[in-house]
């Protein structure tokens, strides 16, 4: 959390406001600029970007990484906007995503798999994520792993 003042603003807070402000950017009356764009035309700056932050993490600039990973953040923000006024997705299915995806990769952690080395991770993850494609071809979805 950031402090503002005597106010203390929660990241859901600024999450809010972050989305917000990508539709008033992309909204009638918006940035002209930012309206043309679509999810082709946006790629070279998604790379850029990517490739910037791992310049300063290669330099071991800590701000330099706070900037470019908020340049990022920027990138998925737009285009997740883009797909919910194609009726594609939202941002929150983008996070709902990535939670079963971390909690089902995940199982050493969040069921009952024993492991006792990080290579055993790994190992893991691979199996589980080559299972993920496997059951996407097939039309089956993900299900997050669960403690019993």
């Amino acid at each position: 959390m950031k402090s503002r003042g005597a106010e203390t603003v929660s990241a859901a807070t600024r999450f809010g406001e972050l989305k917000a402000l990508f539709r008033t950017l992309l909204g009638p009356g918006g940035c002209p600029w930012d309206r043309e764009q679509t999810h082709e035309t946006l790629i070279p700056y998604l790379r850029e970007e990517a490739e910037e932050f791992i310049a300063a993490v290669h330099g071991g600039d800590r701000d330099g990484m706070r900037e470019e990973l908020g340049d990022v953040l920027l990138q998925v923000m737009f285009h997740a906007e883009l797909a919910a006024r194609e009726g594609a997705f939202t941002v929150e299915e983008v996070i709902e995503g990535l939670i079963g995806k971390l909690t089902h990769r995940h199982p050493h952690v969040f069921a009952d798999t024993k492991v006792s080395s990080s290579r055993e991770v790994v190992a893991n993850w691979n199996r589980i994520k080559a299972g993920e494609k496997r059951a996407r071809r097939s039309g089956n979805e993900m299900r997050p792993a669960r403690r019993s």
